[in-house]
């Protein structure tokens, strides 16, 4: 994925992209498949550290086993900090390449909680 410069980050068993571990959930829902906490466990260590792009071609390739393609994909990351708008283009042609479609297909919208809730508080 693309990396972010900031204070805080995730605790994750793989590289904790969040964004591209809601993009492998949104393609194996739509198939009917469990999410990616199953398909991938973090149990199994030959996860760790993994980058999250090896999910997302491996849900790819099972979309295409059943004989379906990717129309669009949007979506949406939640943040308070750091700022995502700067980086929504690089998001976006990354997100694409790993799915092997053309930019044209993935839209990225960056929200923040406007420092309502534990998120927008940052806590």
């Amino acid at each position: 994925g693309i990396e972010i410069p900031h204070d805080r980050g995730c605790v994750a068993h793989s590289d904790g992209d969040v964004l591209m571990h809601c993009v492998v959930d949104a393609i194996t829902g739509a198939l009917g498949l469990p999410d990616i906490g199953q398909l991938f466990p973090d149990t199994d260590p030959k996860w760790k550290g993994q980058t999250s792009d090896v999910f997302v071609v491996e849900a790819v390739r099972l979309m295409e086993l059943e004989g379906y393609s990717i129309g669009n994909l949007d979506v949406t990351l939640i943040a308070q900090r750091p700022k995502i708008s700067p980086h929504k283009d690089k998001i976006r042609a990354n997100v694409a390449r790993v799915l092997g479609v053309h930019d044209s297909v993935v839209n990225v919208k960056a929200k923040t909680h406007e420092k309502v809730d534990s998120l927008g508080e940052n806590r």
